[in-house]
């Protein structure tokens, strides 16, 4: 098994009691109240999007580990009960057709890919034209005393949570062919919502 993927299969217990938290539940409300029509998820985890999702969305959700994709579904069979379905794959080798969802999104998942433009160029690819690309996610700081202590632990966080702490969401979006139609920051500019579209 890939080293990243057995960091959060190793993790899959944590991020299960972080749905029943409703960790980031006001956030991911405002977003994911957008979501409509067929929905692609990206790195679903143990499921912290499913309770905030319109009841009548067509969801595929997806991730590369095991353990989290089985705590997502038992959530959403147990409690939630949305029209979804469950793949287990990495996105840098996910077969989906293009322009297939009429959203996509992305919570808090663009730390740990180890190509994020690639991945971002897949979401447009796969958005219908006229969809919606949601994205919540966690980087630098507009605080430079903050962004620097990221960048220092940076090394430290990814050996054990297999994720990034310093990376430059806004440039990673500039860079990519989404469209960003409107963009919050939160928690001294670290965490980023954005309301987007693909070209």
């Amino acid at each position: 098994m890939d080293p990243i993927i057995k960091k959060f299969e190793k993790q899959a217990d944590k991020y299960d009691k972080k749905r029943e938290r409703f960790e980031f539940g006001v956030h991911r409300r405002r977003l994911l109240s957008s979501a409509r029509g067929k929905v692609l998820e990206l790195g679903i985890g143990a499921g912290s999007n499913l309770p905030f999702y319109p009841t009548e969305v067509e969801l595929t959700a997806v991730d590369f580990s095991p353990s989290m994709l089985e705590k997502a579904k038992d959530a959403n069979d147990r409690l939630y009960g949305l029209n979804a379905e469950f793949i287990q794959g990495d996105v840098d080798s996910l077969l989906l057709n293009d322009q297939a969802f009429d959203t996509v999104v992305s919570t808090l998942t663009l730390c740990a890919y180890r190509d994020p433009n690639k991945v971002l160029h897949n979401m447009n690819r796969w958005c219908k034209p006229g969809g919606q690309i949601l994205l919540m996610e966690h980087g630098t700081s507009s605080n430079k005393a903050i962004s620097i202590a990221q960048t220092a632990l940076d090394p430290i966080a990814y050996a054990i949570f297999g994720c990034h702490h310093n990376r430059d969401i806004m440039k990673l979006l500039a860079e990519s062919p989404i469209k960003v139609k409107k963009s919050e920051r939160y928690m001294s500019g670290i965490l980023h919502l954005m309301w987007c579209s693909p070209r």
